[in-house]
């Protein structure tokens, strides 16, 4: 998509994205300044943070997001800076190795992607809404996954369960703030062509072709189409859209069959 078609629906607007130093979080914050937001990248490699904060003219804050004091600084920083907070996109999360089928995963290996990607995302929401609700307006979006509909054989257990809850949670938050102004979703990407997928498929192609096989159009997604929902979710577009699961998926959770 170039730049002299995308809409500019969020002049004027700051925006926080986690994981921000790369894949999903990078294209996003790319996607939301060409929107005309002003974007606070918080991640925890410095180097990568800084660098997308410099290409998008935005924010930089380091932020482990499993450490409150460290979220509730970052939507601080955000506000201070820029006089509001109007879009948070919490986004940071792991799919490690080690965290396999249930026969197989430890219970270290369960908590760790459970504080990141679970614990991390109450954090920001409990961060963000004080300040969105001071001004009865604001657009959460939480990164679940396509895999909180459905099952796989091909487990990562923890990876899944901390999905479904963030599925669950963006729910609930949606319902109980829908009145103050403030809409809360869960996007729920399909596999994306990011480094932490190639990563892992790279070590198993296996695995990567049982997962390719079950999407109809035939391609995993990439980084930037997920931004584009992620940026559509931020907007006024999409101000009847709350407390759901937006799938962006490439059809995989409506297939029985798929072509050859």
């Amino acid at each position: 998509m170039t730049e002299d078609i995308i809409c500019r629906r969020l002049v004027g607007r700051t925006a926080v994205v986690t994981g921000a130093g790369s894949g999903i979080g990078l294209a996003t914050a790319r996607r939301l300044a060409s929107e005309g937001a002003h974007v606070v990248c918080g991640d925890i490699d410095e180097s990568a943070g800084k660098k997308a904060a410099e290409e998008v003219g935005g924010t930089f804050v380091q932020v482990d997001v499993t450490d409150a004091e460290q979220v509730e600084a970052l939507f601080k920083t955000a506000h201070d800076t820029y006089g509001s907070v109007d879009i948070a996109f919490n986004n940071a999360g792991i799919s490690p190795p080690d965290d396999d089928s249930i026969l197989d995963t430890g219970l270290e290996a369960w908590k760790r992607v459970q504080e990141v990607n679970l614990t991390s995302v109450y954090l920001c929401c409990k961060a963000a809404i004080p300040y969105m609700r001071r001004r009865r307006r604001g657009s959460i979006i939480n990164t679940a996954s396509f895999v909180a509909r459905m099952g796989a054989a091909t487990s990562q257990i923890s990876y899944t369960a901390s999905k479904g809850g963030v599925l669950a949670m963006s729910r609930e938050l949606g319902v109980q703030f829908a009145r103050e102004g403030i809409r809360v979703n869960a996007l729920c990407p399909g596999p994306v062509n990011t480094p932490l997928l190639r990563e892992l498929f790279a070590k198993d192609p296996e695995r990567a072709a049982r997962r390719l096989v079950h999407i109809p159009v035939g391609r995993f997604a990439e980084a930037e189409e997920i931004a584009a929902a992620v940026a559509f979710l931020a907007s006024d577009d999409a101000a009847f859209v709350n407390a759901t699961d937006f799938l962006v998926d490439g059809g995989i959770s409506g297939a029985y069959v798929t072509p050859l």
